[in-house]
């Protein structure tokens, strides 16, 4: 089921969580605490879930549409606001509505950049005050992609993913294939033949063309419908994978070159096109009520 999607501002009401592509993942150690150090490059797409929050007196968050499959004690959402609830001591609540446009288990990041919009929205919405730091050393907790949405900006990422640099990008377009599966990140960095001592890159080397993916090799072997996604994508000068996630995308130049690949894309898998994007539409989006 291809598609096609461009950003537009969204409804005064609706705040966008934006999808966002690891360019390169490499695992460069393995922590005393069972984490893995990485190198990464996130850049954002214009390709957004959309957040509704109404605020409320009885200080009682509340999701308003379930989620198949996800508890609402574990929403991300519903878990960033009472994060941001109990740093702050804010008595207000808040209903929250997310619509879902980012597969999950997909390697976008979308719960990640649900959490860190409803940081941002609710900061404002409450009156809080927390400035951009303070949300992201709250972010964190949340999941390691947290910050980086929170922040808002292209980054070379090391650590988890927290310690991040802004980086400019060239902002491409990108076909983004979502597999009809989800791939359980846990997984992936359980893998007994997962690579966790890759030689340490650096930003000049991404630049230069290096864009390792270590998680590759073991996704497209456990995942049958990402190999046929990127096997179909090795027609259009190669397919990459985003994160631990199922989603693949590849680089165009241009709009028109990334839908005349989408018009042939197979028609049981679900793509997009999309823009990359240095600064977040979520910062975007903060411009206009400024």
């Amino acid at each position: 089921m291809s598609e096609t999607f461009m950003f537009e501002p969204t409804p005064a009401s609706f705040w966008p969580a934006p999808a966002k592509l690891n360019l390169m993942l490499r695992i460069v150690g393995r922590r005393p605490d069972g984490y893995h150090e990485l190198q990464t490059v996130f850049q954002f797409i214009d390709r957004c879930d959309r957040l509704r929050f109404e605020v409320r007196e009885d200080g009682l968050i509340r999701r308003l549409l379930d989620v198949p499959g996800v508890a609402p004690e574990d929403d991300l959402t519903v878990r960033a606001a009472l994060t941001l609830q109990d740093a702050t001591g804010c008595r207000l609540g808040a209903t929250i509505r997310c619509e879902k446009l980012l597969p999950m288990g997909g390697g976008l990041g979308g719960g990640s950049s649900d959490a860190a919009t409803t940081l941002v929205a609710l900061n404002r919405l409450w009156s809080t005050g927390l400035d951009e730091d303070a949300l992201a050393e709250l972010a964190l907790p949340l999941g390691a992609d947290v910050p980086v949405f929170v922040r808002g900006f292209a980054a070379w990422g090391e650590g988890v993913g927290e310690r991040l640099t802004p980086v400019m990008l060239p902002e491409p377009w990108y076909l983004v294939l979502s597999p009809p599966c989800s791939v359980s990140t846990r997984d992936v960095f359980m893998h007994p033949e997962l690579t966790r001592d890759s030689v340490p890159a650096t930003l000049a080397d991404f630049v230069a063309g290096d864009v390792l993916n270590d998680c590759l090799s073991v996704v497209r072997r456990e995942y049958a419908p990402v190999e046929e996604a990127l096997e179909w994508l090795s027609g259009w000068g190669g397919g990459r994978l985003t994160g631990t996630g199922a989603c693949v995308f590849a680089v165009f130049e241009d709009r028109s070159q990334a839908l005349r690949a989408l018009e042939h894309c197979p028609p049981a898998m679900r793509a997009f096109v999309a823009r990359g994007l240095n600064r977040s539409p979520l910062l975007a989006y903060m411009d206009t009520l400024a």
